[in-house]
């Protein structure tokens, strides 16, 4: 039996704006999915629809107002320690550019996440891993470490914050619109650099998108949200065999 990384169960997130007349915007609607070990789920749905903040929720950035997540094995995500949490579950976010600071040189945003969890590495093994990654990637370390975040383009600097994720090792890769700022032509080879991480490290992919032509290219799953979603049904895509299913969450 498939294990199950995330069991979304009733998940709803009402957010409440003003400060004398209150009101209500509710962004996720009693939404319920299962990710198991091993998917490239895709969530795809329009502007609002809720993507963002399911990633939000599912990152612990967010707290759900009613509802409940289940993490590898049935334990509740609220009750899961932050820290060993963000090693497991590592993020890359729609704008590259955001991710840097414009003063420090890339080494610094590839050498945090190993000194903050892999302490015992010796600054040689921290090169070493850094310089495996970035190959991994489709990067040279002698061409990225020691340069600045405006030496490079945005499909680099994305595939450096992809390196950035994979350097702990995580089990799951949160990918918030990776492509959307990107030059439509190298859009491929990061979907193809995902696929890759999938395939051969294992890791779980929720593919966080507005286009469900590049969902339809990464996926095994498809989850469609449709102003925040309610109820669900599946529907059998036979057009592209690395497609099975399509959940679709209509309000």
């Amino acid at each position: 039996m498939t294990e199950l990384i995330y069991e979304v169960k009733n998940l709803t997130k009402v957010f409440e704006t003003g400060f004398f007349r209150t009101s209500k915007i509710v962004a996720l609607n009693d939404v319920t999915f299962n990710v198991s070990k091993g998917d490239v789920l895709s969530i795809v749905g329009e502007s609002g629809s809720g993507k963002s903040t399911l990633a939000k929720i599912l990152l612990k950035l967010e707290k759900p107002t009613s509802g409940k997540i289940l993490y590898k094995g049935g334990v509740d995500l609220s009750e899961i320690d932050n820290r060993r949490y963000w090693r497991e579950v590592q993020a890359v976010f729609q704008d590259p550019y955001a991710s840097f600071n414009p003063v420090h040189k890339v080494d610094h945003v590839l050498k945090a996440p190993l000194k903050n969890y892999f302490d015992h590495l010796s600054e040689r093994d921290i090169y070493n891993r850094i310089k495996e990654t970035l190959e991994f990637v489709g990067l040279r370390a002698s061409e990225t470490l020691g340069k600045y975040p405006h030496q490079f383009s945005g499909g680099q600097l994305q595939r450096i914050m992809i390196a950035r994720a994979l350097l702990v090792d995580p089990e799951v890769l949160i990918a918030d619109e990776p492509v959307s700022m990107i030059d439509a032509s190298l859009r491929i080879e990061i979907l193809n650099l995902l696929h890759d991480i999938n395939v051969k490290k294992g890791i779980t992919i929720l593919f966080i998108t507005h286009d469900l032509s590049l969902a339809s290219y990464i996926s095994n799953k498809i989850l469609v949200l449709y102003r925040g979603g309610k109820s669900w049904s599946m529907v059998i895509l036979r057009r592209l065999s690395r497609i099975h299913c399509i959940h679709i969450l209509n309000y």
